[in-house]
């Protein structure tokens, strides 16, 4: 579809199958539908989601709470993520959505109306892991996701850091001079590929792993006696 009055012959029967009497174009509405005594239905038509769509159909829930937005049914690798994200922010925002595929047939994913969203217990507990687990404040708010300093990767500079002492080592020393409970796995799993086993248990620090624990320096602190004490106390 190439034209939004292109959406407009599908959305208005849809709207006519459901007894509504549909008239395009009514004062600032694209879509105004009535039927009998109740509230208007209005819907606003455009070829793809944008800020300034959400913003006119927010406006028009000044004039009644049966607000829709509808678009072209999104296609391409991006189109199931762009019509679940926007789905989220219809529910949000108590606005219906309808999309027109290119058959002319309408889907109505949802009706407007109140919005109830349910907290993830299981996400909040893995952000406050995260959290807590997170040495200082390495990262800053809005950047890239490329080169983020996590949980994990500095466990993995205090395990490369222990083998840029001793050399190559058991997992369990590495873990005891660390204070990296799973620094054994973490090694095997090699995610970073800082990591090389030399036989069975044992492991020592790559070229790569060296060039890491330069690069991270900032972004980490190792585990002395005084923080293990430190741990002990609280």
């Amino acid at each position: 579809m190439d034209r939004e009055d292109q959406l407009y012959p599908p959305v208005k029967s849809l709207l006519q199958a459901q007894g509504y009497e549909v008239k395009g174009e009514v004062g600032a509405a694209d879509v105004m539908a009535r039927r009998g005594d109740e509230d208007p239905v209005i819907v606003e038509l455009k070829l793809r989601f944008s800020l300034s769509l959400f913003h006119q159909a927010v406006t028009r829930q000044s004039v009644t709470d049966l607000v829709y937005i509808a678009v072209p049914r999104p296609k391409g690798r991006q189109a199931r993520r762009m019509l679940k994200d926007n789905l989220a922010l219809c529910r949000r925002l108590c606005l219906g959505l309808i999309t027109v595929l290119p058959d002319g047939r309408c889907e109505v994913h949802c009706d407007p109306g109140p919005y109830a969203p349910r907290k993830s217990k299981k996400r909040q507990q893995r952000l406050l892991r995260e959290f807590n687990r997170l040495e200082g404040d390495p990262n800053a708010g809005g950047a890239t996701r490329q080169g983020i300093v996590t949980a994990y990767r500095q466990d993995a500079l205090r395990c490369a850091a222990c083998l840029a002492e001793a050399g190559a080592s058991k997992g369990a020393e590495v873990a005891k001079a660390s204070g990296v409970g799973r620094a054994t796995s973490l090694m095997a799993a090699n995610h970073y590929g800082w990591f090389e086993r030399v036989s069975t248990g044992i492991y020592q620090l790559t070229e790569a792993g060296q060039a890491g624990l330069k690069h991270w320096a900032y972004s980490w602190e190792p585990v002395t006696p005084e923080t293990d004490e430190a741990a002990a106390s609280e």
